[in-house]
């Protein structure tokens, strides 16, 4: 991976070719940060540059030897350790047991979070462990002599899902390594990790991706069809993180769903409120029931729950008149043109209420078509407002 390839960052990859073009390398790198802001894609584009052949000033060539086997994750003087759950039945299982699912993971996106992972590798609900069994892995691995470069890299993914016995038996390694070894791990929740480990790292921070940074890159994906004003909406929402962001468009079919339940519900309660419509009131039980049915299902549920919350919120904002509050998608923003004044300072506070009550009953398994319909009854009365 090039660090071209890596949204943002740029201090970081300045830092990083400086060390290496100085000769400089820390033993041990720490680098930590809030999830999808391209910790683990940094990590391997460092161990490139570091093992490639002929450098450039701001990249690695990308087309010696080296990096030749770098983009393919395959370069033999590159190991990778990341969590992993152990199938039932087996006893002892180590990282190389999932490589071939990692690099393929790795692969199609240096992007991704920890469930997904989870996903890929079992059906269970479990979560991941770096086993005790890795330390005498990793120990085994970094002692051989290199094969092509002049530095080995250890990657560890998420360190802080090490258990106790594996941390402790890697804290000597770790603060007397083989000559030419590099470890660089990528954390999410440092605070979870041994002090003793920190303690022999130098730490780096990965901050948040700027919007800017977030929406070039979304323009840039050939796999994205979206408009720029799209793009910012989603950069905003997503709180500087690049994955936030793929997730928001993975779900855009949800959303637009979502939407229109949404706008049902308002114009519906909003005609029998204002004209003892009882045909719409017909409707808008039909609405609930539907909503209560188990295709949609509880967590799909609580999704329209909290984006009803959004657009609601979205709606009062609007009414404020600066459009550089609002975080709207095309279609969302035609509808609140006209919708908006109905949710003002007399009913703002008590919708969202009602709508949040909703979300935590479904949370608690109270009956959904006693919850949705009751819903729809008070909506009716504070659109009145």
């Amino acid at each position: 991976m090039l660090f071209s390839e890596v949204i943002g960052q740029n201090d970081i990859k300045q830092r990083f070719i400086r060390s290496v073009q100085e000769k400089r390398i820390p033993h041990a790198q720490l680098l930590y940060g809030p999830e999808g802001v391209g910790k683990l894609a940094l990590a391997v584009a460092y161990a490139q540059y570091i093992c490639c052949e002929n450098p450039g000033t701001d990249d690695s060539c990308g087309a010696c030897p080296s990096c030749v086997k770098y983009k393919k994750l395959a370069h033999p003087d590159l190991h990778f350790v990341f969590p992993i759950i152990r199938p039932t039945g087996k006893t002892s299982i180590v990282c190389d047991d999932f490589l071939a699912q990692f690099r393929q993971e790795l692969l199609k996106s240096p992007y991704f979070s920890v469930n997904d992972w989870y996903a890929t590798i079992s059906d269970d609900n479990k979560q991941g462990v770096i086993y005790a069994i890795e330390s005498q892995e990793i120990i085994r691995k970094l002692s051989l002599k290199t094969y092509e470069s002049e530095y080995k890299v250890m990657i560890i993914w998420l360190p802080e899902k090490m258990n106790l016995e594996c941390a402790n038996k890697l804290l000597k390694i770790l603060e007397e390594p083989p000559a030419n070894t590099v470890f660089l791990m990528v954390s999410n929740a440092p605070d979870e990790m041994l002090t003793t480990i920190l303690s022999r790292t130098q730490q780096i921070a990965v901050s948040k991706l700027s919007d800017a940074e977030i929406v070039s890159a979304i323009l840039r994906n050939p796999d994205i069809n979206i408009t720029q004003h799209d793009a910012l909406n989603i950069a905003r929402v997503s709180n500087g993180s690049y994955l936030a962001a793929l997730a928001m468009l993975n779900d855009d079919d949800e959303n637009k769903l979502n939407f229109e339940r949404f706008v049902m519900i308002m114009r519906l309660a909003w005609q029998v409120g204002n004209r003892k419509d009882h045909a719409s009131l017909k409707t808008l039980r039909k609405w609930s029931e539907d909503m209560a049915s188990t295709s949609v299902g509880r967590e799909r549920q609580k999704k329209f729950l909290a984006y009803a919350q959004h657009m609601t919120r979205e709606n009062f904002i609007l009414n404020l008149k600066n459009s550089d509050l609002n975080y709207f998608s095309s279609y969302e923003a035609d509808f609140s043109q006209k919708f908006s004044p109905f949710i003002n300072e007399r009913n703002v506070e008590d919708i969202m209420k009602e709508f949040e009550l909703a979300e935590r009953h479904i949370e608690r398994n109270v009956n959904a078509k006693m919850v949705f319909f009751d819903l729809v009854l008070k909506i009716i009365m504070l659109l009145k407002r």
